[in-house]
């Protein structure tokens, strides 16, 4: 395979404005086939505008993108046919049962998957022959995946795709996003739930203020793989810490220290949360210094 067909997503110096406002500041980007890639940023960052312009549903006023081979701003049903779609908000659907829905919008793709396969594998075989409407909102957020990608798309977008799902459901759905990766699918994830971004996705991008503020693995970001460790015990019925970068050899000193295991012993490395937060409150104190 060619580095062409490679690249599923290409942007460069991307621009969108609003008034005085630049919610898109010049980005640059390039997504893989088969890549799980998340967009991560404070509400108002701009990611879902630049989200938008990649789906073809808004115009940018600078600077080049290509999706698929092709500019989203002037592709048309063909290429539309290649993308799916789990918008943040719920799909309207027709008033049939959830099986009906389902072969209804395959309808609409030359090379659908078979409508009875997917509705079992997002979880609503056993609500198959319900009428949609009658779903619960979890149940609805899997309808709408199931939605999205029927139509056995090339390339799908996830909108907080998860909003909704208990604990199991959201592990459930994780494992599919999985499966339709390694049989090729490119997904672009936006979400909120940091856990969900380090456990799905390859690479992730933080923007903020419209700008690209890192863009690494879940483990590398900003740093975050050689960060310091910190190693906690329990000691003269006190806490105490110390910072390390070798974290293994200051808990084997703690172990002759201590008879049997070192008291309350933790050993913590910086979350990807943690990270993340720390990069958008740099970037706010930035602002504010301006």
């Amino acid at each position: 395979m060619n580095q062409a067909s490679d690249t599923v997503i290409e942007v460069n110096g991307l621009r969108k404005k609003y008034g005085d406002t630049e919610a898109v500041a010049g980005i640059d980007l390039s997504i893989r086939r088969g890549e799980i890639f998340s967009f991560l940023g404070p509400n108002g960052a701009g990611k879902s505008t630049a989200v938008e312009i990649l789906e073809g549903f808004r115009h940018r006023d600078g600077g080049s993108a290509r999706v698929l081979g092709e500019d989203p701003g002037k592709a048309g049903r063909a290429w539309r046919s290649r993308v799916g779609i789990v918008w943040q908000k719920e799909t309207q659907v027709p008033k049939l049962p959830v099986r009906d829905v389902v072969r209804h919008f395959a309808g609409y793709y030359p090379l659908a998957h078979d409508p009875d396969e997917v509705v079992e594998r997002v979880g609503l075989g056993p609500k198959a022959k319900e009428l949609a409407e009658s779903l619960s909102g979890g149940q609805r957020r899997r309808l709408d995946v199931a939605l999205g990608m029927v139509g056995r798309p090339e390339l799908l977008f996830l909108d907080e795709p998860t909003t909704g799902f208990d604990p199991k459901a959201r592990r459930e759905f994780w494992g599919l996003i999985r499966d339709l990766a390694d049989g090729g699918t490119t997904v672009v994830l936006t979400t909120h739930y940091l856990e969900e971004a380090e456990e799905l996705a390859d690479r992730v991008c933080v923007i903020a203020r419209g700008r690209i503020r890192a863009v690494d693995t879940p483990a590398a970001l900003d740093g975050r793989a050689s960060a310091q460790a910190t190693v906690g015990w329990l000691e003269d019925g006190q806490r105490r810490e110390i910072r390390t970068d070798e974290p293994t050899r200051a808990v084997s000193e703690l172990a002759t220290r201590f008879v049997g295991e070192v008291p309350e012993l933790s050993v913590h490395r910086p979350t990807l949360e943690e990270t993340y937060l720390g990069m958008i409150q740099d970037d706010e104190a930035e602002e504010a210094a301006v």
